[in-house]
């Protein structure tokens, strides 16, 4: 199964919405590790997933958090 990168940027006044907007929304990202700048300021999230594509990636997302998330098809390598 493909492995993705979801980059999520969203504004300060939106960070506490795109938190909640995981509330009673079933996906295999709640409650899981998560990349943030949130607290630094940055206002961006990652979560890595698979899914068999981009679109199926976004779909893990409530809606509103997709609509300003991009899926990146990644793979894992080793560094020399």
């Amino acid at each position: 199964m493909p492995l993705f990168l979801l980059h999520n940027r969203h504004t300060a006044g939106d960070c506490g919405v795109v938190f909640a907007a995981f509330r009673g929304f079933s996906s295999p990202l709640r409650h899981t590790a998560a990349l943030a700048t949130c607290r630094g300021g940055g206002h961006e999230i990652w979560w890595h997933t698979t899914a068999a594509d981009a679109g199926a990636a976004l779909t893990q997302l409530p809606r509103y958090v997709a609509a300003s998330t991009t899926a990146t098809r990644v793979e894992r390598i080793d560094t020399p």
